[in-house]
């Protein structure tokens, strides 16, 4: 069956009680960001490729208000998934460092990078975003961030351009995870009912309509986490760009399939490295069409060719993953599916036809668990195209 999330109205009403009961006072701010589901174009946004992701009703929840102090910040989080130490942590905003607690390094991060002066606050984080699942809640945590800070002090950045990058330079600096631009672009731009075309090489967007109510988006957690710092992503990102040397370009988007000959004396690794990029471009190209034209089993055919893609010649799958996606190949009413997100485990994303939804769930859910000897449960999420961040009216929560 469908995993239960709470709701984003509980994600809200817990971080005011928990505001309440940690301070004693009732918050007057708040913001929201959303996790993401990327549906086709990965590992290609950080080589000035195309991505389609769309922002999910799942999201991340900041409340607060100032506490009279000039730079003193009181940060408190209410995520179950934190487990890197304590869940409440104070530090100075005029003289950030990053250390520990982990999660509280993205928060710094951003305000760090933020470069307004930020005045003493209290705040409750919350997220119904599953965390270390690949549906992006450091991004989310990043730009709710942003706009909480931004509605604290005022000050917003230029444009959506603008504010993703800020918010990625605090991953980059803060966090250590050389991620690309497509999760904090997502984050705050996205669209219900719309997927979102992203050109990674100039940031420009377009709003691509996703209506079809006869299929469901539906993504599985395999429950094999991943941590991007300390995995091959960054060994990934260095193989791109040697490639992309080697064959004498200055960009992926001039590359075609007969630049890997360039690549032949450097090794079957680097050939199949660069392929992966320029397959995976055209497909995401190919899939934004698709979605215009209510093509969907062209968008699931070019789905499931970008998994075999990443699994084979990018090399980021994992067993478990590979498992999902083959036996949900196999199911009555799937158009396609693929792993999403960074790698290494997290999740899947699979278009389906809502009416044999549940019994896709059933069957995958006692297939995965059988063939994972019972060490892995799978758990489904029906993904619907939420908004990006927003500031948030406490007074609708406090009556």
């Amino acid at each position: 069956m469908l995993s239960r999330v709470i709701s984003f109205d509980e994600v809200v009403k817990t971080s005011i009680e928990t505001f309440r009961n940690t301070f004693g006072a009732e918050p007057d701010l708040a913001a929201c960001a959303p996790g993401r589901v990327n549906l086709i174009g990965e590992h290609v946004d950080y080589n000035d490729g195309f991505v389609l992701p769309m922002a999910l009703q799942l999201g991340t929840v900041i409340v607060g208000r100032r506490n009279g102090t000039d730079s003193t910040c009181d940060v408190v989080t209410c995520s179950d998934g934190i487990q890197d130490g304590s869940k409440r942590a104070q530090f100075d905003s005029s003289a950030i460092t990053k250390g520990s607690p982990k999660w509280l390094n993205y928060v710094k991060g951003v305000m760090f990078h933020f470069r307004q002066p930020v005045p003493g606050f209290n705040a409750v984080i919350h997220t119904n975003v599953p965390v270390g699942s690949g549906l992006s809640s450091s991004a989310a945590l990043e730009v709710a961030t942003l706009t909480f800070l931004e509605q604290l002090t005022g000050k917003k950045a230029d444009s959506f351009a603008e504010a993703a990058k800020l918010c990625q330079r605090a991953e980059h600096t803060f966090a250590n995870v050389p991620c690309g631009i497509m999760d904090q672009l997502i984050a705050i731009g996205g669209k219900a009912d719309h997927a979102m075309l992203i050109d990674c090489r100039n940031l420009a967007t377009e709003p691509i309509p996703f209506e079809a109510p006869d299929l469901a988006v539906l993504i599985c957690n395999s429950s094999v986490k991943h941590e991007l710092s300390s995995s091959e992503y960054p060994v990934r990102r260095k193989q791109c760009q040697q490639a992309l040397e080697l064959m004498g370009l200055a960009s992926y988007r001039d590359a075609t399939l007969n630049h890997l000959k360039a690549l032949e004396n450097a090794g079957e690794v680097l050939i199949r490295r660069a392929r992966h990029v320029i397959t995976e471009i055209q497909r995401t190209e190919a899939a934004a069409e698709a979605l215009k034209a209510k093509d969907f089993v062209k968008m699931g055919q070019l789905m499931t060719e970008s998994h075999r893609s990443l699994s084979e010649d990018f090399d980021v799958s994992c067993h478990e993953v590979d498992m999902l996606v083959e036996g949900t190949l196999g199911a009555r009413g799937v158009l396609g599916s693929r792993m999403t997100g960074g790698g290494f485990g997290g999740c899947t994303v699979t278009l389906v036809e809502r009416a044999f939804l549940a019994d896709v769930v059933k069957e995958m859910d006692t297939i995965y668990s059988r063939k994972t000897g019972g060490k892995y449960r799978a758990r489904f999420y029906l993904a619907q195209a939420g908004t990006g961040a927003r500031t948030l009216e406490l007074a609708e929560y406090l009556r």
